[in-house]
């Protein structure tokens, strides 16, 4: 996987912005598990659909996210 999103799920607190803003709808919120903090964290749902656009790093409020481009 060359391109591709990373998460730290302990740091994300679930606010969805990431999702939000994803322009190929690869990221959603975990509705089946939960972080160390009690938060829904965000998941990659659709890797192979990820462009690495980085929309999603820049977007989240507590950079949980990394992009890695290989």
């Amino acid at each position: 996987m060359a391109e591709h999103v990373s998460i730290n799920e302990n740091i994300c607190k679930g606010c969805g912005l990431c999702a939000s803003v994803c322009p190929k709808a690869v990221l959603q919120l975990s509705a089946s598990r939960l972080n160390a903090k009690g938060y829904h964290p965000s998941t990659v749902v659709h890797a192979d659909q990820c462009i690495a656009c980085g929309m999603c790093a820049v977007m989240c409020p507590d950079s949980a996210i990394r992009v890695i481009k290989e």
